[in-house]
């Protein structure tokens, strides 16, 4: 049975309270990513966003807190190279509002969203986010990614500042899947959706493109820790002729010289997770979490290169009988034997451990345990129109050549979000995100 809108706000906003309650109380107002307001920010943020398209946008409702409407109504994602450069936001504040105020604000707020569920489906006529639910759908997808926001926050942040939650399942270890190649036919991948064929999409999902790709091959998995300790080996980090110029520039101001997720302790790697230090070894065989620039040079080291948006799509939802699927493993509704997403494990897990979630030619992965890097610069497809009322800048503002499309979820990715033609994106530069890649070489 389908879940109510009202249902489906509950569930979500029970899995953000969740997040919240791992951070300690006085790390509320952390900000472990410089690039990133603290977390009080997105206590209030995730109300504002629903209230301004919701109440405000659709209803045309007087506010509760117009200074709140505003003060948290858009994050920050400032250029990683020069931060002073950003899309336009609201002033960030001298002191933060303490948060009691913030979540009695996040309350009222939900109180009174989910008493305008049927008042919003009476204005379906005249506004276009009414329209099967649309607005709903919206606000829940955008909690949805800030999710995963929140937890690679938290991912960064010291451990004796979390607290482990009773219910975290155990790391998954053991035996990845061996390193492979799989070729994978020259055909048409389809990009995108037609709005009228979901129940809702992003303006940047549409519309609908057919691209013709050449044969190829490909990794049968994603590049592991393992994998990637051969490339720190053999000073990988320190060989500019592996990097691409604006790469460089940028490892070799940051000191770039591991992934963001590792570190040494008396000459002997280890891997920072949500709530444990591991020996490096014990997760060789889990995806390496790294930026698009790390996951080039590694490429190159390797005399390959990172798939194109294109190349993905074919090799996860491709079909050598001439077809396309859903989903890598076909129609199926996802599940947990298709692979690490939705937070059943709350970490990576060996790559290829979910056989059945394969795609047809044969590659593991590719939805779920990490989103996958590709060398595609994030922009519209032919046709695109921001048709988001009130939003029109979500997609478009980030048509800047330096955002990069990624593709297929992470552990932390819900299954809303694992639709085909959902797209994420971030800047080359950007470490924190749970994001694998793996390697394609010319058919």
């Amino acid at each position: 049975m389908a879940e109510t809108t009202g249902e489906r706000l509950a569930a979500v906003w029970a899995r953000t309270d969740r997040i919240f309650e791992i951070l300690a109380p006085e790390a509320i107002f952390a900000q472990p990513i410089a690039l990133r307001h603290p977390f009080i920010f997105y206590v209030g943020h995730l109300p504002a966003f629903t209230w301004n398209h919701i109440c405000d946008g659709v209803l045309g409702r007087p506010s509760l807190n117009p200074a709140y409407d505003e003060l948290f109504s858009r994050g920050i994602d400032p250029d990683v190279d020069d931060p002073s450069h950003c899309h336009e936001h609201p002033e960030i504040p001298d002191r933060w509002p303490a948060l009691a105020e913030v979540l009695a604000y996040r309350d009222h707020v939900r109180a009174t969203v989910l008493e305008s569920v049927d008042a919003v489906a009476e204005r379906a006529p005249a506004h276009l986010m009414a329209r099967d639910a649309r607005v709903f759908s919206m606000v829940i997808e955008h909690e949805l990614m800030h999710q995963e926001t929140l937890l690679y926050m938290l991912q960064e942040l010291a451990h004796e500042r979390k607290v482990r939650p009773t219910w975290l399942p155990p790391a998954v270890m053991g035996r990845g899947r061996p390193p492979a190649t799989v070729p994978v036919a020259a055909g048409t991948a389809t990009l995108g959706a037609e709005l009228r064929d979901v129940s809702f999409a992003w303006d940047n999902e549409s519309p609908s493109v057919e691209v013709f790709v050449p044969a190829f091959g490909i990794d049968a998995t994603p590049v592991t820790n393992g994998e990637f300790l051969a490339f720190v080996d053999d000073g990988g980090y320190g060989r500019q002729e592996l990097w691409a110029p604006d790469d460089w520039d940028w490892s070799h101001d940051e000191e770039r010289r591991h992934p963001a997720t590792w570190t040494s302790q008396d000459c002997r790697w280890l891997y920072r997770g949500l709530f444990d230090l591991l020996p490096l070894e014990r997760v060789k065989d889990w995806p390496v979490y790294v930026s698009l620039a790390e996951a080039r040079a590694f490429a190159r080291w390797r005399g390959l290169r990172l798939p194109t948006e294109a190349e993905f799509h074919r090799a996860a939802y491709g079909d050598p009988t001439g077809g396309e699927r859903a989903f890598p493993w076909g129609a199926a509704t996802p599940g947990r034997e298709h692979g690490n997403f939705d937070f059943r494990c709350w970490a990576p897990t060996p790559v290829g451990a979910f056989p059945e979630g394969a795609s047809a030619w044969g590659a593991h992965d590719l939805v779920g345990n990490g989103w996958e890097w590709t060398d595609t610069p994030f922009t519209g497809f032919p046709g695109f129109e921001p048709w988001i009322t009130g939003y029109r800048g979500y997609s478009a503002d980030f048509f800047d050549g330096k955002h990069f499309v990624l593709k297929g979820g992470s552990w932390a990715t819900a299954t809303e979000l694992l639709r085909r033609s959902f797209r994420n994106w971030f800047q080359a530069h950007y470490p924190y995100v749970f994001a694998k890649f793996r390697c394609v070489a010319r058919g």
